[in-house]
């Protein structure tokens, strides 16, 4: 699991010039931990804009909430693991509906998740991408590049440059997604990713076989 500490945004989104990129205030683009004056500000943003990514029937006895980050390794190590056959098993059979919930680590996490959520419909499709790709784009670190390696994941996902464009200078709903987060953490008591609330239950990662065994569980087999 990973244990970096939850951060957040504190400072306004700036488009910075040419470069198509996002830059919180702060030193070095670090954002200081969730405290209780962020969490206020956080509770007075009408985040009623933000979609909520599901997928599976909303009738499903069990209900299972995934809070994950595009830049955290032990997130992509559960996508394409436990998170993979959860979607075969569970949710594609109308027993689990999933919900994906964004936590923002850095910049570039915020700035993937624009990308993704640039087309609701793709949301799943391009987050699939990101995770499986997410050592290629993150490369070495350097903003500008991770910024067009994300636009290129989008193109090959379908979106255009004037789509995207848009999407990553949208200061008002990046700010949006930042309270959002910031209120579904301080909800769940989130600190970690993965992190999964089954049935308003939290758990830590685990392996699949883990998972299973709770999944089954609460549906009573």
């Amino acid at each position: 699991m990973d244990r970096r500490t939850v951060i957040i945004g504190a400072g306004a989104l700036v488009l910075a010039a040419g470069a198509g990129l996002f830059s919180f205030g702060g030193s070095r683009g670090s954002l200081p931990d969730l405290g209780a004056a962020n969490a206020q500000q956080a509770a007075d943003v009408d985040t009623s804009s933000v979609v909520e990514m599901a997928m599976g029937s909303e009738d499903a006895p069990v209900t299972l909430i995934e809070y994950a980050s595009f830049t955290c390794p032990h997130c992509a190590s559960f996508h394409v693991g436990p998170g993979a056959r959860l979607k075969s098993e569970y949710v594609d059979t109308g027993k689990v509906r999933f919900i994906y919930r964004d936590v923002y680590f850095d910049r570039p996490g915020l700035w993937a998740s624009m990308v993704a959520r640039c087309s609701p419909e793709r949301f799943f499709g391009i987050a699939d991408m990101l995770y499986k790709q997410q050592r290629e784009w993150i490369g070495g670190g350097q903003p500008a590049e991770i910024a067009e390696n994300l636009r290129k994941i989008g193109r090959v996902a379908g979106l255009s440059d004037e789509q995207l464009d848009t999407c990553l200078s949208d200061a008002e709903k990046a700010q949006t997604l930042v309270a959002w987060f910031q209120q579904n953490a301080e909800a769940d008591q989130i600190n970690s990713t993965p992190s999964l609330v089954i049935n308003g239950e939290k758990y830590s990662n685990m392996s699949w076989d883990d998972l299973k065994a709770i999944i089954d569980e609460k549906l009573g087999e």
